[in-house]
């Protein structure tokens, strides 16, 4: 059976905003300014993606179950880590894939790749109680010149960006996102124009998503020194569109024409198109002047707890944890969503590697995943798993 389907079956804020939350008596702020050990940061082009091959030509039906550490299905590059909720492909080519792998629980930041490596790459120190922990990675927009990479980070005092180098101490870029007892997951995604959105949990409270004056229930958009992007819809402020309560990940189009934000929700969970500006949005303004998320593109009233996510154009593969799942998301021309989604990597539909906690574009025909199932899953002897997933064939681009 080809690999495609086998496994596709298968990165001081300005002064002038005031936030009333604290975390734990610390208020929003940003870290310094980058050190000039940073590099220069010219004008971005596209953001990198790997020239990746094609997928391996053929894998047998049958792959033997695991064997301790050591895992026979051809779709997995790195086995025995632990609750992987943050991976990170980085630039490269040629034959060998390589990402970077964050453990929730742990703060551990792991270098894999497709030949087999597994060198620890940092160790960031999380608070993981609750949902909370290290649970998502992007690297810098300029990392060819800088080679650092950002971090969504739990703290005993608050919820934070932080950025790091291999070797070096993190450094926080934007501190003081409010802390609750759940609600304290975020992502994070690097853009083609230089900044960086972070979408942000509702610390436990469903009001903050909507409410002024806090970093809470999210999206903001700041740039890689952590201060807020100059055309936010509110100057000074990092808020850019409002309504989240638990952000499992943000991904956009390969051209970036579109950006998705994936939610798990109170009563259901959602997936929402990002407005790429002030005037992008339907949904009516929030109290900060920055639109809100208005209504989802898609929901599930199951919530199967969506997590990564990746836009293959005519698709949106979204990622779950408790629905051990990827599911499709057929898209029509003008962007919508235009179908029920094929389920795939199931067990019936392609191999299943269980609980999904991460998922990211490498290119446009393959993604990295991330499973959890060493935190309430069922984790096989090779668990946790890195795992690559190719491209979904799309079953049609939906209603008119």
């Amino acid at each position: 059976m080809p690999l495609a389907l086998a496994v596709s079956g298968l990165l001081a804020l300005s002064g002038c905003a005031q936030f009333e939350d604290e975390a734990a008596g610390e208020q929003w702020s940003a870290a310094p300014e980058l050190s000039p050990e940073r590099g220069p940061q010219p004008e971005l082009p596209e953001a990198d993606t790997p020239d990746v091959p094609s997928a391996p030509q053929e894998q047998p039906t049958d792959v033997p179950p695991p064997e301790g550490c050591t895992d026979f299905d051809q779709a997995v590059i790195a086995t025995c880590l632990d609750t992987v909720s943050a991976v990170a492909p980085l630039p490269g080519g040629g034959q060998v894939i390589s990402a970077l792998a964050g453990e929730r629980r742990s703060g551990r930041v792991m270098l894999v790749d497709s030949n087999g490596t597994k060198d620890r790459f940092a160790k960031l120190d999380v608070d993981a109680t609750g949902d909370g922990g290290l649970t998502s990675l992007a690297l810098s927009p300029t990392y060819r010149e800088d080679r650092l990479v950002y971090a969504y980070i739990t703290t005993p005092d608050d919820n934070r960006v932080v950025r790091f180098a291999r070797g070096q101490p993190p450094k926080p870029v934007l501190k003081g996102i409010p802390k609750g007892r759940t609600g304290n997951a975020g992502a994070l995604l690097a853009t083609a124009d230089g900044s960086l959105l972070v979408a942000t949990g509702n610390a436990g409270d469903a009001k903050k998503a909507d409410r002024s004056g806090t970093l809470s229930g999210k999206v903001l958009r700041i740039d890689p020194s952590g201060s807020p992007a100059a055309d936010n819809p509110t100057s000074g402020s990092p808020v850019f569109a409002s309504g989240l309560t638990r952000p499992g990940g943000l991904c956009r189009t390969p051209d970036g024409s579109r950006t998705w934000v994936t939610d798990r929700g109170a009563d259901k969970d959602a997936l929402y198109e990002v407005p790429d500006s002030v005037d992008g949005s339907d949904g009516a303004d929030s109290a900060d002047g920055a639109p809100a998320l208005g209504a989802p593109a898609w929901t599930w009233p199951d919530k199967p707890g969506v997590t990564g996510c990746a836009d293959w154009t005519d698709s949106v593969a979204v990622a779950t944890s408790r629905g051990e799942n990827v599911q499709n998301l057929p898209l029509t021309q003008d962007g919508s969503v235009g179908g029920e989604p094929q389920i795939t990597m199931d067990g019936d539909n392609g191999p299943s590697y269980g609980r999904l906690g991460s998922l990211s574009q490498v290119s446009e025909n393959v993604s990295v995943a991330g499973t959890i199932n060493k935190h309430d899953g069922d984790p096989a002897s090779s668990d946790d798993r890195v795992v690559l997933i190719v491209r979904q064939p799309s079953g049609g681009s939906g209603r008119d």
